[in-house]
Parts: structure tokens; C-alpha cells; sequence
């Protein structure tokens, strides 16, 4: 018995492993994320916000054509570069969006073949446990069970064989489901890598487009620029132009404000139906009913700061906004302005042209990261003449935060944002002479001094 043994074990465990060697065709490392499961059907609530968003984005939209109609009146230097610029912006949203798609697929990518390499140790295990579990087999055989019995061995010993074999031949059963099993994921993630790995080279592809269409707008915004830079700097000096671009940022903030406190309104009374329906509720199962929660005092009206007429000394801020919740006037004191960079212009100070400065200019290099000083939800994104790319955040209890002069917008109309979240990216759009951002925080139209609402510290 034992020659014979020697001679048909390695022959088995050999045979236990061909078994199961087809499943290496399937072991490719795992390269992209799966795609998202079929949402369920939206919950009311969600269509009824969804259908919220729709109408704030018509609105918005019809509001951005009149301000195009208005422009078109008259002719300014700087209109030259607004379709460039336009489309400057645009491509680079579109190059940030497939950079965050890469990163999740790479991330997605990597996910997979962890996955698959987990799988491959959890299936060699296996195959090495089926392989000790046939070679005991082998060596006990496979008796009959009458045989057993006209044996004359003792029936105890027999039942306890019997036992024996069985929860063998249990165990191999379940091993064979085990490793099936483990396969059938295998070939899941090879396919799954396989389709990944096709997108990752697609947004790859799309890419390189994105980046080739940008470099030919901006050479072709530097052509325009060289130009017109004679008009566009002699236009900037007029008496009253700058008073003209601030009149204009007024009236769409003035009509903003009232599209964003119709739609609070609405959400107000809606709020308040639901609270009503739930008192009612209460009523009707004879329980305590709640009370109608204290409305809140309006918010204070800032008062502008008067202007002094000195120019006050540049101040270079190092930090950036970092994420936050909660209401924005508990924020006060402990904002940090949107970009790294040198405060030059400041609220209230003279500018050359004439005016005073109703918010911040910070010189910073065209490029650089322009961050959402607080959480909110984006209600303008788009060219204005005297302001180039700007975009416009709403906070809630009619806090507005304007970003201008941007080289390109990262976020759209209706997006919700978070503090610290990159928007867009500074630039000198508009005709600006020098690269950086336009920074203003308004309170129910009227401009504020955002120095006493952020720290350069």
C-alpha cells in the first residue's frame, strides 16, 4: 500500500490542480470602476428639488440674455475677447471634469486589481485545500458500506467511517461551490477591468482634445489682446466706465436677489405646509402637538464702510478657505479670501478711473486655484464686460460671494459647492490689466468689506 501510494499521490495532487487551472484565463489585473447600479426611481422630494433647479436655471438663463442684449448696445474693446474667453472657460471646466473622471477611474482601477489579487490568494488556498482534502480521500478510498458490514468489523466503527466519508465528501462539494464561485468574480473583474480600462483610454483621448482646442483659444485670445490692448487699457480710463460696469453688477445682483428670495419664499411656505401637516398629524393620534418653531429676526443690513481716499498699503495673503458648514454670518472674522495672492485693491479706496473699490482685487498668477470662501450653491457662471469670467455664490440669508477677472469657471448654475472647494481659476478676463481675482461680498444687494468678515492672519 504504501508504494502504491507513493507512486498515485503526486499523480492526484497533480490531477486536483489541472482541475482547477482554466481559472488563470481569467486573472488579468483589474483596471476601472464598475459602473453605478440604475438609480432607483427619485423620491418626490428629489423631483420636486430637481424641478426647483430647472426653474432657478431658466430663470438665471433668461436673466444672462438680457445682460447679453444689454452689452451689445454698446460696443466696448474688451467684447472682442469675450467669445474667446468664453470658450477658455469652458474648456477648461470641461479638462477639470475629465481629470476628476481619470483620477476616479485610475482609483477605480487600482480598487479592481487589489481586489483580483485578493481573490488569486483566496483561490490558491482553495485549490490547496481541495488537493489535501482528494489525497486523504485517496489514501482512506472510497469503501462500500455493505462491504463494511460483511466484514464483521464492529457496526460502531463502521457508523463513524461512514460519518467520515460523508463530511468528506460534504466538504469537497463545498469547496468545489467556494472556488466556482471565487471564478465567477475573477471573470467579473477581468471584464469589468477590461471595460474600465477602455473609458480611462477614451477620457485619455478626450483629453489631449480638450488641451490642443485650449491652446489654440488662448493663442488666439493673446492675437486679439495684442490688438486691442491700446483701446481696451484707454477705455478702462474713461470717466464713468467703471461706474457703468459697477451699475451693471448691481442690477443682476439686485436681480438675483430677487429670483433667490422668491425661491426662499416658496421653500419657506412649503416648509411651513409640511410643518402645519405635521401638526395636524399629531392631532389626529392625540399626542403633544409641536409647536411652530420661532421665525428667525432678519438678518442685520451691513452698512457700507465710507470710503477713505487714501491708498492704503498691499497686504499678501498666504491662506486659503478651508471647508465649512453651517449659517455664513456665524462665519464672520474667520473667512479666508478665495486665492493666495497680493491684496492691492481694497473696499472703500480709491480706484484709477474713478469709484472706489466695492470689494478686493488680489493680484495672483493666471491659473491659480480660486476657492469658495464658504458652502453655498453657484447662481451666476458666466462673461460680463468690466468683470470677464465671473461667478457668483449664494449662501443663504441673501449673502452673495462674487468672483471676477477669473481665466476659467470650474462650477455651473445650481451646483452646491463647499467651502474650500476649487470654482475657478484666476486670470485677467474682462480686459483686466493684470492677472488675479475681483472679490466682493454683498448682503441684500449692498456691498460689504470683506476684510472684516476674513483674516489675512
Amino acid at each position: 500500500m504504501p508504494k502504491k501510494i507513493s507512486i498515485c499521490a503526486p499523480a492526484l495532487r497533480a490531477a486536483a490542480t489541472c482541475l482547477l487551472a482554466w481559472s488563470a484565463l481569467t486573472l488579468t489585473p483589474a483596471h476601472a470602476a464598475k459602473k453605478t447600479a440604475p438609480s432607483s426611481p427619485a423620491a418626490p422630494e428629489i423631483a420636486e428639488r430637481q424641478a426647483d433647479l430647472g426653474e432657478l436655471r431658466g430663470r438665471i438663463e433668461g436673466l444672462r440674455k438680457d445682460l447679453n442684449t444689454s452689452e451689445e448696445n454698446k460696443a466696448d474693446a474688451a467684447d472682442r475677447l469675450r467669445e474667446s474667453e468664453r470658450q477658455i472657460s469652458r474648456l477648461q471646466r470641461e479638462l477639470h471634469e475629465l481629470t476628476d473622471q481619470r483620477g476616479r477611474l485610475q482609483k477605480r482601477l487600482e480598487n479592481l486589481e487589489q481586489q483580483s489579487k485578493d481573490l488569486a490568494v483566496t483561490l490558491n488556498q482553495q485549490q490547496s485545500q481541495l488537493e489535501k482534502l482528494l489525497y486523504k480521500q485517496y489514501l482512506r478510498g472510497t469503501p462500500d458500506s455493505l462491504q463494511l458490514l460483511l466484514n464483521g468489523d464492529d457496526p460502531n466503527q463502521v457508523a463513524r467511517d461512514l460519518h467520515y466519508f460523508s463530511a468528506i465528501a460534504l466538504t469537497r462539494a463545498e469547496l468545489m461551490g467556494e472556488i466556482n464561485a471565487t471564478l465567477d468574480k475573477k471573470r467579473a473583474l477581468a471584464a469589468d477591468a477590461k471595460e474600465r480600462a477602455a473609458e480611462l483610454k477614451e477620457v485619455e483621448a478626450q483629453q489631449q482634445v480638450r488641451v490642443a482646442e485650449l491652446n489654440k483659444q488662448r493663442e488666439e485670445r493673446k492675437r486679439l489682446h495684442a490688438q486691442i490692448s491700446d483701446k481696451v487699457a484707454a477705455q478702462r480710463k474713461e470717466i464713468g466706465n467703471l461706474q457703468q460696469n459697477e451699475k451693471r453688477l448691481t442690477s443682476l445682483i439686485d436681480r438675483l436677489s430677487k429670483i433667490l428670495a422668491a425661491q426662499a419664499a416658496k421653500a419657506a411656505e412649503a416648509a411651513r405646509a409640511a410643518e402645519a401637516a405635521k401638526i395636524a398629524e399629531a392631532a389626529r393620534q392625540k399626542t403633544k402637538p409641536r409647536t411652530e418653531p420661532e421665525s428667525k429676526a432678519p438678518p442685520r443690513r451691513e452698512e457700507t464702510a465710507e470710503a477713505p481716499r487714501q491708498k492704503p498699503a498691499e497686504a499678501e495673503n498666504n491662506y486659503e478657505p478651508v471647508a465649512s458648514n453651517g449659517n455664513f454670518a456665524r462665519q464672520k472674522g474667520s473667512l479666508r479670501l478665495p486665492v493666495r495672492g497680493t491684496v492691492s485693491g481694497r473696499f472703500g479706496s480709491p480706484r484709477d478711473g474713478g469709484g472706489t473699490w466695492r470689494g478686493l482685487f488680489i493680484r495672483a498668477a493666471g491659473g491659480s486655484e480660486v476657492k469658495a470662501v464658504a458652502s453655498g450653491r453657484v447662481v451666476f457662471a458666466d462673461w460680463m464686460r468690466g468683470f470677464g469670467n465671473i461667478l457668483i455664490v449664494d449662501h443663504g440669508d441673501a449673502y452673495l460671494s462674487i468672483y471676477g477677472n477669473n481665466e476659467s469657471l470650474l462650477k455651473q448654475v445650481g451646483q452646491s459647492i463647499k467651502g474650500g472647494e476649487t470654482i475657478a481659476t484666476a486670470g485677467n478676463s474682462g480686459g483686466n490689466p493684470e492677472s488675479g481675482l475681483y472679490f466682493e461680498l454683498r448682503h441684500q444687494g449692498q456691498p460689504i468689506d470683506p476684510m472684516k468678515w476674513a483674516s489675512l492672519k
